[in-house]
């Protein structure tokens, strides 16, 4: 098993609350990771037919198998919205011995466990590994993300390969075909977790859905756009949006809230939690391809903000993410706040560093210094290059290090 950061938040959080909810993606770690924290725990797959009929037909009588344990997991929990209600009860009657719980989808999850679990249930989300955990190494502190680290050591991954076969544990633990691996891993959730999320007869045209999303990553989201190119309403589109984003298909990047300028774009952002996915949908199915695909970029900037996520995410904390764009065309893909500070990031797919890469950082950092003085800000161009630089105002990093 690859280490991974949020290891040792789970474990103070057990300690800490009666339940811990760990949540995030099919095959992202999460049965992995609690089993590999808590060997001692009782574990329960609610996958297992037997053991979801009778932690649906008898509740209470199912958790007091429970009673003696020195702990518990309840691994893909969402498959039996009953014992919500009946935990509540459960781990009010007297001290219990930490209890930890595990699923996939927060539109199953979540009336669960906002009506009956709150204030008794800390919620950690584990999404597929970052950058740092794949190399063995400590994950970047959240105030390191603008810091020169000539400590680290490139990955030894190609990145075009580490785009193309995205991050999910399991592809790099085996070894797996990734081409194979990710189509399955797309039709396994549009064939049963679609069904069992939202009613949707025709299968056929959410996939379509889908795949027009894939090409709309890093872009922004355009309700009435996607739904016409898709052919539903736009209704539907955003609530099929909500589906994907529940399910951690896709993950929604709003515009940063500050008015540095009255002409500013408001449209959300819409990118994808893992690029192997992206490529499989783009039908990107091996690495060369992806070298001189039209989206490359994109995929590169997905790339990005999805470690820029895991910084926070993998330690228990949610990631104040936005992006800035102005109706001029001036933006930069990333801005960070970290409460006395913010951080803002572009990323740029090529080797190199030419000077107008940095054209949009270098027109916020100005505009900020004009219409926000007070504002400790740092710029940070992450590229697809091997060397860990300055670049006068501005912190160049390779792609290996933003995690």
């Amino acid at each position: 098993m690859l280490p991974r950061t949020l290891a040792g938040r789970l474990e103070q959080h057990a300690e800490a609350f009666p339940a811990v909810l760990l949540t995030g993606p099919r095959q992202s770690g999460k049965t992995t990771l609690a089993r590999a924290s808590f060997p001692e725990f009782l574990y329960v797959n609610l996958e297992d037919t037997l053991e979801r009929e009778e932690a649906r037909d008898d509740p209470p009588g199912f958790l007091r198998r429970l009673e003696g344990a020195p702990g518990a997991i309840l691994d893909e929990v969402q498959r039996v919205p009953e014992l919500f209600s009946a935990l509540q009860v459960w781990l009010d009657e007297r001290d219990r011995a930490p209890l930890v719980l595990t699923g996939s989808h927060q539109l199953l999850m979540g009336q669960g466990v906002s009506q009956s679990l709150a204030g008794r249930v800390s919620i950690l989300e584990l999404l597929p590994l970052s950058v740092a955990e794949l190399g063995g190494r400590p994950g970047r502190e959240p105030e390191q993300l603008d810091t020169l680290e000539p400590r680290l050591s490139p990955l030894g991954h190609e990145l075009d390969q580490l785009l193309f076969r995205g991050l999910y544990p399991r592809l790099h633990d085996r070894d797996l075909p990734a081409a194979a691996w990710l189509d399955a891993y797309v039709r396994t959730y549009v064939e049963r977790d679609v069904r069992t999320l939202r009613s949707i007869g025709d299968l056929d045209t959410f996939g379509r859905f889908l795949r027009l999303c894939a090409g709309r990553s890093g872009q922004l989201l355009n309700y009435s756009a996607l739904a016409s190119d898709a052919g539903v309403s736009q209704p539907t589109a955003k609530q099929w949006v909500s589906l994907l984003r529940a399910s951690y298909l896709v993950d929604v990047v709003q515009p940063h809230h500050e008015r540095l300028s009255k002409r500013l774009v408001r449209t959300p952002k819409l990118y994808f939690t893992d690029t192997g996915v992206l490529c499989s949908l783009l039908g990107v199915r091996e690495a060369g391809h992806l070298r001189s695909h039209p989206l490359r970029g994109a995929v590169f900037e997905t790339f990005v903000m999805s470690e820029l996520r895991k910084v926070f995410t993998h330690r228990g904390e949610r990631a104040p993410l936005y992006f800035w764009r102005d109706r001029q065309g001036h933006e930069v893909d990333a801005v960070v706040e970290l409460g006395h500070r913010r951080v803002a990031v572009e990323a740029k797919a090529g080797v190199g560093v030419p000077t107008d890469a940095f054209r949009g950082l270098a027109y916020y950092r100005a505009l900020t210094a004009k219409r926000a003085p007070d504002v400790n800000l740092s710029t940070v161009l992450v590229y697809g290059g091997d060397v860990d630089r300055g670049r006068g105002e501005h912190v160049v990093r390779p792609w290996w290090g933003v995690s």
